[in-house]
Formats: C-alpha cells, sequence, structure tokens
C-alpha cells in the first residue's frame, strides 16, 4: 500500500484502545509533538564543569578532614599544604590588625610653663679654705695681763727655739720686766718707732722694745728692735757671748747684757720670772 493513500493513512492514525504498557511506547507515541529534553551528557561533560564540581568536591574533603582533626586529638592532623597556608596567612593578618589596635600613644610633650623657673645645674662644691687656727693664748700668772703674758711666751719660745736652758729664760723675763714691764714699747725721741704696733712709748734716749734696746748702739734697726721675736733673739745672742753667764746671777748676767745704770733692779722680778717661764715651759 502506497503511503499517500488516504486509506493507508486512517489506518496509520488510527490509535488502539488500549494503552501500552511500555513507557517507551507512549513516549514513542507522543514523541513528535513533545520538547527536546536538555542534553545533560553534554553538560557534563564540558571541561569548565568537571574542574568546579572537582574543586567542589576537594573542599568539601579538606574541612571534614580538617572538623576530623580538630574533634579527635588522638588523630594525627592531616590537613592539606593549601588549607595550612590559608590558615597562617589569616593568621598573620589578624596579627597585624591586633598590633595596629593596641598600639600606644607617644608621650604628650610637657612644655614648661612661662611663669617656671628652670631648675639650676649643680655645680661642683667649692670648699672655702679653712681658716688658719690661731694658736691659744696662754692664761696669764704672776699678776701679769694678757698683753704682759703674750709677750712673756714670745721671749720664752725663742729662747726654746735656740736651744736655751731654762735658766736663760728666767733671766730674759726679768730683764723684759724691769725695762719695758713687758709691754712692747716705742719712744718719744724716735718718732718712726710709733709707726710700728706697739703698747706704748718711752723717753729713754733712743732705747725700744721689750728690752729698749738702742738702734744707736747696733742692736738692729727701729722695724727690727719693735718686733719682740727679733728682740728676744738679739738678747739671748748678747747673753751666749758672756762667759760664764750660766754660773751668774739673774742680776749680773742680765746687767752683762744691758749695762745698766741700776744693776741691782734685776733681781726683784726673778721669783715672777721664774713663776712665768715654769708656766710656759709646761
Amino acid at each position: 500500500m502506497h503511503p499517500d493513500d488516504p486509506s493507508a493513512q486512517k489506518l496509520t492514525d488510527a490509535r488502539p484502545t488500549t494503552p501500552p504498557d511500555d513507557a517507551a511506547s507512549t513516549e514513542r507515541t507522543i514523541g513528535r509533538h513533545r520538547a527536546p529534553e536538555p542534553r545533560r551528557r553534554a553538560l557534563l561533560g564540558s571541561t569548565p564543569v568537571r574542574v568546579a564540581l572537582a574543586t567542589g568536591v576537594t573542599c568539601c574533603l579538606s574541612l571534614v578532614a580538617v572538623a576530623t582533626a580538630q574533634g579527635n586529638d588522638d588523630t594525627p592532623r592531616t590537613v592539606e599544604p593549601l588549607a595550612e597556608a590559608v590558615a597562617e596567612r589569616a593568621a598573620i593578618a589578624d596579627e597585624r590588625a591586633s598590633r595596629s589596635l593596641d598600639r600606644d600613644l607617644a608621650p604628650a610633650r610637657v612644655l614648661p610653663s612661662p611663669t617656671a623657673k628652670p631648675t639650676p645645674t649643680p655645680t661642683a662644691v667649692r670648699k672655702t679654705p679653712k681658716k688658719p687656727v690661731k694658736p691659744r693664748r696662754p692664761r696669764p700668772v704672776a699678776g701679769l695681763d694678757q698683753a704682759q703674758m703674750d709677750n712673756a711666751k714670745v721671749i720664752v719660745d725663742v729662747g726654746l727655739e735656740m736651744k736655751m736652758p731654762r735658766r736663760a729664760l728666767v733671766v730674759a723675763l726679768a730683764t723684759a720686766m724691769q725695762e719695758s714691764n713687758l709691754y712692747n714699747l716705742a719712744s718719744d725721741v724716735l718718732p718712726e718707732s710709733a709707726q710700728y704696733p706697739n703698747q706704748g712709748s718711752g723717753s729713754d734716749h733712743d732705747s725700744v722694745g721689750l728690752f729698749q734696746q738702742r738702734p744707736s748702739s747696733g742692736w738692729g734697726t727701729v722695724a727690727q728692735l719693735m718686733r719682740p721675736s727679733y728682740a728676744a733673739r738679739a738678747f739671748y745672742s748678747a747673753l751666749n757671748e758672756i762667759p760664764g753667764w750660766q754660773d751668774m746671777s739673774v742680776t749680773s748676767a742680765a746687767q752683762a747684757v744691758q749695762i745698766s745704770a741700776y744693776p741691782d733692779a734685776y733681781a726683784q722680778h726673778e721669783d715672777r720670772a721664774t713663776t712665768v717661764a715654769a708656766a710656759l715651759t709646761t
């Protein structure tokens, strides 16, 4: 039968009264009139889709491995190197952020107030030189005042310096007691003598000082004889030139040096002179 025959077409279009049991038969019956199915096998078969699916599966497996390693302390960690690198970079970034947040502020500069005075720089303490201690003045004895006792000490000190014996000290003290009453006297005859420290004046020719020694007789200059220490030294030097003075009386020894008009006047001062010498040498 020819396909174009109308009878043939009618026979072809006739539907069976019983539906077929096969689902494929049904699809074939209406297959020409349904929409075409999507190309599933072609989509899954493309390379980009397969790469994306593989990457997702890998990430899921990594997360499962990390969770398993953290949940079980006895199981050794098998974290992928890539996941460790990502976690390490995240920790470094977090640490940097925390450092910047915890950074202390720089201390503020404190400007001095206009009225504040600058603190002086400590300087080396200069030690002031100590003043020389004055020798203690001797306590007066034998009825002498302080000035007389001071002059007596000068006479005794010079004698000790010259290694003179105690009897020479007594002779010198008795002589000064008679000649000047143990005062350093200037002379009214020599106005020059008043220019030097003195404790009064006399008028016996040009005699000056404790021993009333005369510059015109060669004892020394006015300036020298007005110094008690020089006058005492001159007296002891003259006494040493007298032979056997140690065996003479105080009066005779003093007269041998002074050649006074009153040779017996020195004897009256011997006791006081002895007392003063003892006080100044003990």
